[in-house]
């Protein structure tokens, strides 16, 4: 169970300087490490900005200008199912699920698409300040990062911002968190640019643990310095944890456990 093992971090141990750019040179933190449980298909020429899981099928937005789409997706085959277009000049983001809509957001246009779960047909738009990145939701507020080292609480329908709770690592600010997924009370998030995921405390904004994930960096060996990790799904019935990366070929399954 995910959430088990999450919660039973080992001893902190050193995270080195790679862990990101914007953290500490050195700092102590839980560290845990994963198995591979499972790998399946995913569409190599998919920019991954947001990615959740739903009903027995992964829902993905992609980014890239004249790309940037949203898109049903089959776990089994990696098989695009349904796709709906953003914006030809619009750079697509963060994607999280509210009732029965989808939401997705845009880099730098403040824009926010509101898709019909089931045809994925345009709804609605909200406008919103700032950069969008990652997106989730908590079942209450959607969660927004935007590069900096906040979480910003948002109205689900009306997208206001509610609050923001600063992101730190023993006591320093992270920046650059990118996609968002909601674990049990607990805010999983990639670092941008890093094969590592943090698990925070949304209350509070404090990393708990870092999950290490370098092994699926390495085992993809992606030549493009843009194609790093970025996508975390949840499946809260099968207690099913997926992560891939922007241009990955493999979507994998993992189960996290304490280091020794």
């Amino acid at each position: 169970m995910i959430a088990a093992g999450l919660a039973l971090a080992g001893p902190a141990v050193l995270v080195s300087s790679s862990f990101s750019s914007a953290a500490p040179a050195q700092t102590r933190v839980p560290v845990l490490s994963a198995t591979i449980v499972a790998r399946y298909p995913h569409d190599r020429t998919a920019f991954t900005e947001g990615l959740l899981w739903h009903d027995g099928a992964l829902y993905e937005s992609t980014g890239q200008e004249r790309q940037s789409d949203v898109r049903r997706v089959s776990l089994k085959d990696g098989q695009i199912l349904a796709k709906a277009q953003i914006d030809p000049a619009q750079f697509g983001e963060g994607l999280a699920l509210w009732k029965d809509e989808l939401v997705s957001l845009t880099w730098h246009d403040g824009i926010a698409h509101r898709w019909d779960l089931r045809t994925l047909k345009p709804k609605s738009q909200n406008r919103y300040t700032g950069e969008g990145w990652g997106l989730t939701s908590d079942g209450v507020s959607l969660l927004q990062s935007d590069g900096s080292p906040d979480i910003i609480f948002r109205d689900p329908v009306t997208l206001a911002e509610r609050k923001r709770v600063a992101v730190t690592i023993d006591g320093r600010p992270l920046r650059d968190i990118n996609e968002l997924e909601y674990v049990d009370g607990a805010l999983l998030a990639n670092v941008w640019h890093t094969g590592f995921l943090v698990r925070i405390d949304p209350k509070i904004g404090k990393v708990t643990a870092v999950v290490d994930l370098r092994p699926l960096v390495a085992e993809v060996a992606a030549t493009d310095p843009e194609a790093v990790l970025n996508g975390i799904a949840w499946d809260a019935k099968a207690n099913r944890l997926f992560v891939t990366g922007k241009y990955w070929p493999t979507l994998f399954e993992i189960k996290v456990a304490a280091t020794p």
